[in-house]
């Protein structure tokens, strides 16, 4: 007698008796007294391996490299990786790490980890505005935690870093400094923190009176390239911007290339804020003011509440937003002609 069997028999789901053999909190416990009783008389024994939902163990965690940024290499989930491998080390779980080729065949490897390699839970990030992942693991019932928000229907557990400030307080930074042609170049808006992104900045814009600009916010690849391409298309402008907000350090190090491009000097005619504190920001001339981003403390507080989901934790009691601190350097900084008065 398999799974699907035995619950014909005791006329309830699989979904119910998979939870009432494994102790789930959300099945009552007449419930499970009748599954396990039943399970005693018959003789039944779940297969591990035709299990579909998670709470029969396999040991394994899957880890994905999110698209574009799917090299493990990458600091963003090196670090993450690092702070998950922290807290698992200390547990029977052995981490699965996989990655996609693309933006569209990532749903296969979320598919592949829970279909074939029954991992017990997942752990992922760049989440996305309407993400098909989060919807495909609350139908399989499978464990998860992502590193960002999303526009779910159902609760889900998250930590996400809040990019609201990083729009919002990069350009009211600006605007302080007497900037008031004010870019921002973000990744695309399918991605939930560059959505935040572009509400904050356009909430700094309508605090300071300035009228928002569509040529001035431009979604790029997050990459060196976009960067570049991004700042060409901006300074092509019959009225560039003086200053640019970038969403992610490697867009503004592109951004930089492309200023460069133009004759003019980062830092100095044109000031730049780059999103998420990626090492190399700190070594560039001229070192790059940012965003904190706790990425290895994050993938530390991601396997705790997958743990916690894994020991039947609700959802909704397992969401965290942090706040970015901006990491000030040189990078930004007024506009020239406040430059050239005070002699720089």
């Amino acid at each position: 007698m398999n799974i699907q069997e035995f619950a014909r028999h005791l006329n309830l789901s699989v979904a119910t008796v998979s939870k009432a053999m494994n102790g789930r909190s959300d099945v009552s416990s007449a419930t499970r007294a009748r599954v396990l009783e039943a399970a005693r008389q018959l003789g039944f024994t779940p297969d591990p391996a035709a299990r579909r939902l998670r709470r029969q163990s396999s040991d394994t965690i899957g880890f994905v490299l999110s698209y574009p940024q799917s090299s493990f290499a990458h600091p963003f989930f090196l670090n993450m990786l690092t702070g998950v491998d922290e807290v698992f080390q200390e547990t029977n779980y052995q981490v699965i790490i996989a990655s996609a080729r693309s933006f569209e065949s990532e749903i296969d490897v979320f598919k592949r980890l829970v279909e074939r390699q029954r991992v017990d839970g997942m752990l992922f990030g760049r989440t996305r505005r309407q993400d098909e992942r989060i919807a495909y693991l609350m139908a399989a019932e499978v464990p998860f935690v992502a590193f960002g928000r999303s526009e779910t229907a159902q609760p889900f557990s998250f930590v996400d870093i809040d990019h609201t400030l990083v729009g919002r307080v990069g350009c009211s930074r600006f605007i302080s400094l007497g900037h008031r042609r004010i870019a921002l170049v973000h990744g695309p808006e399918v991605f939930m923190f560059s959505h935040h992104e572009r509400l904050g900045y356009e909430a700094a814009l309508r605090a300071a009176g300035i009228a928002f600009d569509p040529a001035l916010c431009i979604e790029a690849p997050m990459t060196e390239e976009g960067g570049v391409q991004a700042a060409r298309a901006l300074f092509d402008l019959a009225d560039p911007p003086t200053a640019i907000v970038c969403g992610h350090d490697l867009v503004a190090l592109g951004v930089i290339r492309g200023v460069a491009e133009t004759g003019r000097v980062a830092g100095k005619d044109v000031g730049i804020i780059g999103g998420d504190d990626h090492p190399i920001g700190r070594y560039i001339q001229p070192a790059l003011t940012t965003f904190s981003a706790e990425t290895q403390r994050a993938g530390r507080r991601m396997a705790e509440m997958l743990l916690a989901r894994l020991g039947g934790a609700a959802a909704e009691d397992l969401q965290e937003v942090w706040p970015p601190e901006i990491v000030l350097r040189a990078s930004d900084g007024p506009p020239r002609e406040v430059n050239r008065a005070a002699g720089r």
